[in-house]
């Protein structure tokens, strides 16, 4: 949210989507996880469904308009969580084989009690799924969440050397990552900056 108002006050052109938001699937993936009748890969597929149709209507015109994406996770999410749920890793990305490679991913890292802290600070109990307790990995959701949530952070390290994800340390006070990620935001926009630049001429002159 943050640096979209960055962009926006520099007069970038942005749009932003975030994960599992398609009204396409919201309906079914709140009644599967209130009922629980969702598996490993119905869940990897019903998000494999929510991405395809955000990426049909909110990213790609945007993109071809010469708009900024911004996306709230991304692929990688995927990668990470179903192969934690025990989706074979070659499954999932070949399900998400039709995605747009990023010019710049960011992985917020934090440890795992961090993160607990910060979610239980927030509210009374742990989500379900958050806590991966469809997964079966114990019965006490604080642990679960520990559990599953240590799976998922070692396969982001993974993906972070296979895909060069730029890691923010997400522990910091949030000034101290803005500054981090705008300047790599700001080395990535040399280049749209350039071409924005020569489409405008070109226009002007024709």
């Amino acid at each position: 949210m943050l640096l979209e108002r960055w962009l926006r006050a520099r007069g970038y052109p942005v749009i932003f989507t975030e994960w599992n938001s398609s009204r396409l699937v919201r309906r079914s993936m709140s009644r599967g996880k209130k009922k629980n009748l969702l598996t490993p890969t119905t869940f990897s597929l019903l998000h494999a469904v929510d991405f395809a149709d955000r990426l049909t209507y909110q990213i790609l015109p945007p993109l071809k308009a010469g708009m900024l994406v911004l996306a709230d996770r991304y692929v990688f999410t995927a990668f990470a969580r179903d192969v934690a749920r025990g989706v074979h890793p070659d499954w999932v990305r070949a399900v998400y084989k039709f995605a747009l490679r990023p010019d710049l991913t960011l992985y917020f890292r934090v440890p795992i009690e961090v993160s607990l802290e910060r979610l239980l600070s927030g509210r009374a109990k742990l989500k379900y799924h958050e806590a991966g307790m469809d997964v079966g990995l114990s019965a006490d959701p604080v642990e679960s969440f520990r559990l599953f949530q240590s799976r998922v952070l070692q396969i982001y390290d993974e993906l972070t050397r296979e895909f060069a994800l730029h890691t923010i340390d997400a522990t910091g006070e949030i000034p101290t990552q803005q500054r981090a990620f705008r300047k790599m935001v700001q080395d990535v926009l040399r280049d749209y900056d350039r071409e924005r630049a020569l489409n405008n001429h070109a226009i002007k002159t024709r």
